[in-house]
C-alpha cells in the first residue's frame, strides 16, 4: 500500500521526465577556437612563469611566508568552522561522486555517453598533469616547512600545486564544458569560478597551501579545461567503441539463448526426424521445423508423440482388462486366514 502511494507521488515526476527531449538536437561539441589557443598559451606562459618564480625563490615565495606568518585562521576563527565543511568541494572523492551521478543521469537520459567519457579524461589529465608536477618538486606544505624563507622544494612533499583547487577547476567546470545551451554554460562557468576561488582561497586560510600553490593550481585546472577540445576525437571514437560492444555481446545473446550442451540433452527427447533450434517449434512430419509465431517465445518443450500416429481420445478407447486380480497379495493376511481355517485338533 505505502509503495503504491510513492509511486502515485512519482508519476507526475516521471510523466515529466519523458516529455524531455531524449538528445538535444542543437547540442555542438566545443571546438577548438582562435579565442581558446590564445587563453591556453596565456595560461601555460603564467604556468611557466609561477613555477620558475618558486625555483628561483623570487618575491612571491617570500609572500607566501608573509602569509603564513599572518596566519588567518587566527585573525577570523569565527569562520573557521564553515570552511571547513566548504574545503569538501575540492575533494576528489566526493565531488567526482556528485558530479559523475549527475552526468550519469543526462547519459542515460539522452542516450549518450559523451558526458560520462569526458569526465574521466578530464580526471586521467588531471591526475597525470598535476600528480606529476607534485611528486616531481617535492615541496612541503606550511605547516611542515623547515626553514624560514625557503621555497620548500625536493623535500618529499605533495602540495605543489594545489590539489584542491585544481581539482575544484576541473570538477565544476566540466558542468559548464557539457552545459546545453549558452545561458547554462555562461550560468554554470561563473558557479565553477566562484567555487574554485573559494576553495583555493581556503586552503590558504587553513595554512594548508601557499599562495603559490594555489595560483598554480587554478592554473593547471584552467589548462586542463582549455586543452579538452583536442581530445573531443578520442571521446567519440571511445563512445562509439562502447556502442559497438554492446551492440556485439546483445547479438551474442539473442544467438545463445540456449547453450549447446543444453541443445544435446534435448535432442534424445524430440521425436523421429525432429530438430530442436532456438527460436523454432517441434518438427512437423517431414522434419523441417516450422516457425514460431511472431511475438512469442520459442517452444522449447519437444513433441512427445509422432505426428503420423492419431491421437485417440480417452472415451474412444478399447478398454484393456488386466489378466488376474489387482489386489496386491499379502502373505501374513492369507497365512492367517489359512491358519484360521484349520479345525483345532486334540492333543
Amino acid at each position: 500500500m505505502r509503495t503504491d502511494q510513492m509511486l502515485a507521488r512519482l508519476e507526475p515526476v516521471f510523466a515529466r521526465l519523458d516529455r524531455e527531449p531524449e538528445r538535444p538536437a542543437h547540442l555542438q561539441t566545443p571546438q577548438m577556437s582562435r579565442h581558446r589557443v590564445v587563453l591556453l598559451s596565456a595560461t601555460l606562459g603564467a604556468y611557466l612563469v609561477t613555477v620558475v618564480a618558486v625555483l628561483t625563490t623570487s618575491w612571491l615565495v617570500r609572500l607566501d611566508w608573509q602569509i603564513m606568518f599572518f596566519r588567518p585562521y587566527e585573525q577570523w576563527p569565527q569562520v573557521h568552522a564553515f570552511l571547513d565543511y566548504l574545503v569538501v568541494l575540492g575533494q576528489r572523492g566526493p565531488t567526482a561522486v556528485m558530479v559523475a551521478a549527475w552526468l550519469g543521469w543526462r547519459s542515460w537520459r539522452q542516450h549518450t555517453l559523451r558526458p560520462l567519457i569526458a569526465l574521466g579524461v578530464a580526471l586521467l589529465l588531471l591526475n597525470i598533469t598535476v600528480g606529476s608536477v607534485k611528486l616531481g618538486l617535492g615541496r612541503l606544505g606550511p605547516h611542515y616547512a623547515t626553514q624560514i624563507g625557503s621555497a620548500e622544494l625536493f623535500a618529499g612533499g605533495d602540495i605543489f600545486p594545489s590539489g584542491h583547487t585544481a581539482n575544484a577547476v576541473v570538477t565544476w567546470g566540466i558542468l559548464a564544458y557539457l552545459a546545453s545551451t549558452t545561458v547554462t554554460r555562461r550560468v554554470l562557468s561563473v558557479l565553477s569560478a566562484v567555487v574554485s576561488l573559494s576553495v583555493g582561497a581556503t586552503t590558504v586560510y587553513l595554512g594548508t597551501h601557499w599562495v603559490s600553490d594555489v595560483l598554480l593550481g587554478w592554473m593547471a585546472g584552467l589548462l586542463i579545461m582549455l586543452a579538452l577540445p583536442w581530445f573531443e576525437p578520442l571521446i567519440a571514437r571511445a563512445e562509439a567503441y562502447v556502442f559497438e560492444l554492446r551492440e556485439l555481446w546483445r547479438r551474442r545473446l539473442e544467438d545463445g539463448r540456449v547453450s549447446e550442451p543444453v541443445a544435446a540433452a534435448l535432442t534424445p527427447l524430440l521425436s523421429a526426424g525432429g530438430k530442436w533450434q532456438p527460436g523454432r517449434t517441434a518438427a512437423v512430419e517431414d522434419g523441417t521445423p516450422a516457425p514460431a509465431p511472431a511475438g512469442h517465445a520459442p517452444a522449447l518443450r519437444p513433441a512427445t508423440h509422432p505426428v503420423s500416429r492419431q491421437h485417440v481420445i480417452r472415451s474412444e478407447r478399447t478398454p484393456v482388462t488386466p489378466a488376474g486380480s489387482r489386489r496386491p497379495a499379502h502373505t501374513e493376511r492369507a497365512t492367517a486366514r489359512g491358519a484360521s481355517a484349520r479345525p483345532a485338533t486334540g492333543g
